[in-house]
């Protein structure tokens, strides 16, 4: 099963461009979508479900009620995804980020040492109503909804603007002003750790797990598409954002529009590295950065 441990230099490098979609439901201006198991298309048994009800959104939800103490969801098209599930009985949502075919789901429930035996497996047939509707809803890895704290700064920072591509700008220049890296907690992170968008805004400090996290919600929230991907920086583990333009599409290892041209910037680094040249040659070249994970 595959871990995710950010270590104390870890980046996180922010890819900036713009797209518009319509509302669904609207919370002043920011729009929070609201993932549903409503129960119309379900496999699985007792022990757990799987509701495939809203694939066409680009999300699944998973539940467990069995009486196991670890849960691992694994998703595949042509990556190969594994998540640790809550045993509460509720409902968490996974992003189906590969695309419009066929998925294939399976819940183990732990058994002992490093085993896990299948409890649900489940073939399921995707077709998207859009390519980005998975970065448009909340998740696992970048969680949120109509009452949490991140709704409410993503309006006072970006609420107000228009313009898609100065919005997705002032979320930037937000997290890199007002966070700081957490050095302590990059140094202790335990496998299977996920970010609190909340917690991030109220301690203002985090890992670049916690930075993407935070950009990511509000990016959403102010309908501009947004992945969270995960991936290497040379050889180190770490987390990034890219997000979307009508006019080239998905743009990756590309930050920032001043207007002119486009210009590499990674908040975590510019946050800690006050201008240092190598990290600021670092940051400018995209060699640097391996996507291997996308959320």
């Amino acid at each position: 099963m595959r871990k995710h441990i950010f270590r104390p230099a870890l980046a996180i490098m922010l890819s900036f461009a713009l797209g518009a979609l319509s509302p669904v439901c609207t919370a002043q201006a920011a729009t929070v979508r609201s993932p549903q198991a409503s129960g119309s298309v379900t496999y699985g048994n007792g022990t757990a479900v799987i509701d495939a009800s809203h694939t066409s959104d680009g999300y699944i939800m998973v539940k467990y009620s069995g009486s196991a103490r670890r849960i691992k969801v694994r998703i595949t098209k042509n990556t190969q995804y594994t998540y640790d599930l809550n045993v509460s009985g509720n409902y968490e949502t996974f992003p189906l980020t590969e695309g419009s075919g066929t998925y294939t789901v399976a819940v183990f429930e732990h058994v002992e040492g490093t085993m896990y035996a299948q409890a649900v497996h489940q073939n399921i047939s995707v077709n998207l109503s859009d390519e980005k509707t998975p970065f448009l809803y909340p998740n696992q890895f970048c969680n949120y909804n109509a009452m949490s704290a991140v709704v409410g700064v993503s309006d006072a920072v970006a609420g107000g603007i228009s313009d898609p591509l100065q919005k997705v700008a002032a979320i930037y220049n937000y997290a890199v002003n007002n966070l700081s890296y957490d050095y302590n907690k990059a140094a202790t992170v335990q496998s299977g750790y996920l970010p609190n968008n909340d917690n991030t805004l109220a301690t203002k400090t985090g890992i670049c797990f916690d930075y993407a996290s935070l950009m990511v919600a509000m990016l959403r929230l102010q309908n501009v598409p947004a992945k969270l991907v995960i991936g290497y920086t040379n050889n180190i583990y770490h987390a990034w954002v890219s997000v979307y333009t009508d006019e080239q599409g998905w743009i990756d290892n590309v930050i920032f529009f001043n207007g002119n041209e486009w210009r590499f910037m990674d908040p975590t680094f510019a946050s800690t590295g006050k201008g240092s040249a190598s990290v600021t040659e670092h940051i400018k070249n995209s060699a640097n950065y391996t996507a291997k994970f996308t959320y």
